[in-house]
Formats: structure tokens, sequence, C-alpha cells
């Protein structure tokens, strides 16, 4: 994803939210977010899993802008079924619809199909959205930090952490990772390393590597983007890192429960 895709995607969130306004009162939304089950434990599902072996969030994702349409047999409650037989810890569903084909409707199918804790990945920039994640049925929330501030990062952080919700902050560089030490969100939320590089949309496992000798330990990391085969996995693993988030790879397979089950083999 380069630069400006990143800032075309960050206007249509924009305007997305200026519509959802126009649907919903933060209070409606809220209330909403109310009616809902308590959220399901992203975070301790996670660290669970990890603790025996490892933990896999596995990605719903129908498309994306680099690699067009992934899945056209796309069936949100099947894939969640799926996941959840082959040993994910928990689900991360896209919703955005614009670039990636996503919508919330499959949040809710999906969550509904299975017991894992959801994720609901997108580009949130606003308090509106983490409400709406809620009212969803999301248990936890994506935060990307090349799209925000470190007072935005905060903010919406503390927000979903309000209405129960886990966390995870998503970093791919030191400039990035500066800027998450710096709000002292380590500890409050789980710390994502894309291995994609957000300007040349290149993937290299090397991003998580060269960053995890700079955190503090005792972090827990989540790498993400460029896990394919269970040598991807092992090299992680040997580096101490027992938490993926695994898509593209998946979502290609006719059973993404034995993909997954190959993986983490």
């Amino acid at each position: 994803m380069s630069e400006d895709i990143l800032q075309r995607i960050l206007a249509v969130k924009r305007e997305e939210i200026t519509a959802l306004a126009k649907r919903h009162s933060r209070a409606s939304l809220h209330g909403l977010a109310d009616e809902q089950a308590a959220p399901r434990g992203f975070a301790a599902a996670l660290s669970k899993k990890a603790a025996h072996g490892v933990g896999v969030i596995a990605e719903i994702k129908r498309a994306s802008p680099s690699k067009g349409l992934i899945r056209a047999d796309f069936e949100p409650s099947w894939l969640a079924r799926e996941y959840q037989s082959g040993g994910a810890a928990c689900l991360s569903v896209l919703t955005d619809e614009r670039f990636f084909q996503g919508a919330t409707v499959y949040l809710e199918q999906a969550r509904g199909a299975c017991d894992l804790p959801v994720l609901r990945k997108d580009f949130m920039i606003d308090e509106l959205q983490i409400y709406e994640a809620r009212a969803i049925g999301a248990d936890a929330i994506l935060l990307i930090a090349a799209a925000l501030s470190a007072g935005q990062m905060g903010e919406l952080a503390a927000c979903a952490t309000e209405l129960g919700m886990d966390v995870l902050l998503e970093i791919h560089d030191r400039e990035e990772l500066d800027a998450v030490l710096d709000a002292g969100l380590l500890g409050r939320c789980l710390l994502g390393i894309n291995n994609r590089n957000l300007r040349t949309f290149g993937t290299r496992l090397e991003t998580t590597l060269e960053l995890l000798p700079l955190l503090p330990e005792a972090t827990d990391v989540v790498t993400e983007s460029g896990i394919g085969v269970a040598a991807d996995v092992k090299r992680m693993t040997d580096a101490g890192v027992r938490r993926f988030l695994v898509g593209e790879s998946l979502m290609r397979q006719s059973s993404p429960a034995a993909a997954l089950l190959r993986l983490l083999a």
C-alpha cells in the first residue's frame, strides 16, 4: 500500500464517519453496544493459546488493494468454523468496504458461527467507529500507528478499553514504535508488528525480527503478514514470537482448517 493509497483510504474513512454520524449518534451506538453480550476476551484467548504453543489470529479477508479478489467463494460463517476447527485462537475480520470488499455484517456472521473472539480490522480514526465495532459484536479493534498521532492512539485505545474491548496496536517501523512507547501504550495494548511495508507493500519477516530487540521485555508481540509456511512460524518462534496474524495464505486454500493445521505442525 503506497502512502498515497493510505491517504485515500483515510479520506474515504472520514466520509464514512460523516455518514455514520448521520445515521447514529454516539449515544445510540453506545446503547447498541450495551445490548451486546460481554466481549469474549481477545487478548486472553490469544495468550492462552500462545502459552501452550502458538496463538493464531486467523483472518477473514475477501480482497486487498494490492492483490484484488483473494477468495471468490467467500462465506464468513464457514470460514469462521474452519478456522476454529483448525486451532485458531481468535479471528480477524476485514470490514472496510471500498478497498477490501469487507462489511460489518461479515463480522457479525463470523462471530455468530463460532466461539472465538473477533477483531474488527479496519482503519479506525474516530471514536464513533469504536462504538460501532462493539455494537456489531467486536471483541477487539485494530489501531494502525501509521494512520494516527500518539494522542489519537491513546484516546481511541481508552475508548475501546472502556467498552471492554482489547486493542491490537500495529506498527511497522522504528518511528512508529517510538510513538507507541512515548504514548505509554505498551502493556495496555497488544503490539502488532506488520511485516508489510505500507509504502511499498512488500513483506519482510525481518521487520519483526529487527524490531524485537528494541522492545521492553515481556511485550506481547503479534507478527502480521508474510506468514505462509510452517518454516516461517518456526523462524518466529525461535526468536520468541508466539502470536501470529495470518490471512491470505489461509484464505486461498480449499480447506483453511487443514492449511492452519499444517502451518502449526
